[in-house]
């Protein structure tokens, strides 16, 4: 089930009718689950035995490990769970990709090895739902975490339907409490909750569909587009993928307001960052610390000199290319944010004062002039990454850079440009709109709060937002781009 179908629409009120109707945890926890397996079963009812398994596998481990007194039982039990969870996530994953690259690897040697094919139906939200239930095991061998023994709390910490299948990929010692009491309707949070989803529906509906139409009709015939077509589908598609997955984000932290749940922030802005490791403390909070403290950190993180530092940074970069997706242009674009990172943090340590100044992340200063063009600059490197992960392949990507980089010397390259951008004009204008509003926003989670508007105006602005969602937003409709990792 989608959050942008009909039958959402229908969903959503019944379980929260339901949910409230008895004020008791266990009864809430008890409607949550089955309202997430019926959520998550809608796509195909098998996902639902994965889930349920890769759940009891992990609650199991997490007991055991809590009552584990030897260093070799408790690294054993970690090793079964890591085994366990990246064994199923390979197998459906990643075994295509595995299989072929392996074949291609001999046959580069002069070996033709044959492979054999298998018709392996990717569970929507895996990757997501695997590195929540890891965390949980892990923290616990850290010790950081005890055990949990109410597997119905459990039960609902993993399943929880609005951040499912997409994320923001919780931790346990942030929401399993939540579960382990009841909660109170709040109208306060219900407001607030209501006005993410707002703002995340017109993100994705409005923005994000409408721009995947034209992103898809370039990148469609990306070998035989101009370089014009080629650099506004580019910039189009970072918007696209920016209100598409933060739009989830959104809309998945304001519907759990509605059942009195704090989800953690997913995106902060992150096109306005002055460098890449700020723009990577914004974009997909909840896989960018996980990657932190699990990878990163385990590996020495920044405490070693500066070729292990490097090191530890690229390995991040290239398995968070690779959790995205299954193909070498994936891995690539994690490597080639890599590389630039570490460039940007040398170049941050030859130069103190290009580093950010914090308050202008949390909007309480203008910027300057120096301060754009870095914004931009950062937008510029960002954006062309995000050919490496749109396009079909590692020889697609590398022919549209020839392409742009050709073309961008020559008159017929602005002509058509102008072109470009009249021709979809109302479009454009709806970004720069979208722009706009969040920069104005940009101090608070959600730029739909206009408290100090008076109350006529306010709603105003959120009727003309709703009908068009209502307009807009039902032109082109689009699963959600993450729904694939």
């Amino acid at each position: 089930m989608s959050f942008n179908s009909v039958i959402f629409i229908i969903f959503l009120p019944v379980v929260f009718a339901l949910y409230y109707v008895h004020g008791g945890r266990r009864w809430q926890n008890i409607v949550l689950v089955i309202a997430s397996y019926i959520f998550y079963g809608w796509w195909d009812y098998r996902f639902c035995a994965l889930l349920l398994a890769s759940s009891l596998l992990d609650y199991t481990i997490g007991r055991c490990l809590g009552g584990a007194g030897s260093v070799g039982r408790r690294r054993f039990l970690l090793g079964l769970s890591l085994a366990g969870n990246l064994g199923v996530l390979g197998f459906f994953k990643y075994y295509g990709f595995f299989a072929d690259s392996v074949a291609i690897g001999f046959s580069a040697l002069g070996w033709e090895v044959s492979t054999t094919t298998l018709n392996i139906v990717l569970p929507v939200g895996i990757s997501f739902y695997t590195f929540q239930t890891l965390s949980y095991t892990i923290d616990i061998y850290r010790g950081e975490l005890e055990a949990r023994q109410d597997l119905l709390d459990y039960l609902t910490f993993v399943a929880f339907f609005p951040q499912l299948v997409a994320g923001p990929i919780e931790r346990a010692k942030h929401l399993l409490p939540q579960f382990a009491q009841s909660r109170r309707f709040s109208h306060a949070d219900a407001v607030d909750g209501c006005r993410l989803m707002l703002w995340g529906f017109a993100k994705k509906m409005v923005l994000a569909d409408n721009l995947g139409r034209l992103v898809d009709e370039v990148f469609a015939h990306a070998t035989a587009a101009s370089g014009a077509e080629l650099v506004v589908a580019t910039v189009c598609f970072g918007f696209q993928i920016y209100g598409d997955f933060s739009g989830y984000s959104d809309i998945a932290t304001g519907t759990a307001r509605l059942f009195g749940v704090q989800l953690q922030r997913n995106f902060n802005f992150p096109y306005f960052s002055r460098n890449l490791t700020e723009f990577w403390r914004r974009w997909h909070i909840s896989l960018s610390t996980w990657f932190r403290d699990y990878v990163y950190r385990p590996l020495g993180g920044s405490r070693c000199d500066a070729v292990i530092t490097a090191r530890n940074i690229m390995i991040t970069f290239l398995l968070s290319g690779l959790w995205h997706g299954a193909a070498w242009h994936f891995v690539a674009w994690g490597g080639a944010h890599g590389c630039c990172l570490l460039l940007s943090r040398w170049f941050a340590g030859r130069n103190p004062a290009s580093n950010p100044d914090p308050r202008l992340s949390s909007g309480r200063q203008e910027p300057t002039m120096r301060t754009l063009a870095s914004m931009a600059l950062t937008f510029l490197v960002v954006s062309l990454a995000w050919v490496l992960f749109r396009a079909g392949s590692l020889d697609e990507a590398l022919g549209i850079y020839f392409t742009m980089t050709r073309d961008i010397g020559r008159w017929d390259f602005y002509r058509d440009l102008v072109v470009l951008l009249s021709h979809n004009a109302e479009l454009l204008t709806v970004l720069v709109a979208f722009v706009g509003i969040e920069w104005h926003g940009r101090s608070q989670l959600n730029p739909l709060r206009f408290d100090r508007w008076p109350r006529l105006a306010r709603w105003a602005a959120y009727t003309v937002g709703f009908w068009m969602i209502l307009g807009w937003g039902t032109q082109r409709t689009a699963d959600f781009i993450y729904f694939q990792f």
